[in-house]
């Protein structure tokens, strides 16, 4: 990710944050949309789960200058979701919800530049996260 990549994603973050509820709303119904088999992992209230997912996507934005703190802490979550019964490939359902979310959420302001940086945010987080939890000790 480049400087500028970390800037368009906070950016747009702040453009996220007055709708996070609808945002985490609208994230689940598309995660559920796409992959009907993860609904069983969420067995709580799916208000409380989706201002989980909003903070911890403000923190991890807001963390993306600072990796060496990010990296160790997102290694934990992903070892944690495996106990959830996460699989490899829920990373990218769960990457395709987001960035749905994200162009339904910014409309316009979601510019192909954006939608490029969220991607590749996600893509080096998820990656990060997937070696923690399924790479061979």
């Amino acid at each position: 990710m480049t400087p500028q990549q970390i800037t368009l994603i906070q950016n747009s973050w702040t453009e996220v944050v007055p709708i996070s509820e609808t945002a985490a709303g609208l994230f689940y119904q598309r995660l559920f949309a796409l992959d009907p088999s993860v609904r069983p992992m969420f067995k709580g209230d799916m208000r409380e789960q989706g201002l989980k997912l909003m903070k911890m996507l403000g923190l991890i934005v807001n963390s993306l200058t600072r990796l060496d703190e990010l990296v160790p802490a997102a290694q934990d979550m992903a070892r944690r979701h495996v106990g959830y019964g996460v699989q490899p490939a829920h990373y990218d359902t769960v990457g395709a919800a987001l960035l749905w979310t994200l162009e339904q959420g910014l409309g316009s302001k979601f510019t192909g530049e954006v939608r490029a940086a969220w991607a590749a945010a996600y893509g080096v987080l998820s990656q990060v996260m997937k070696d923690a939890a399924y790479a061979p000790a």
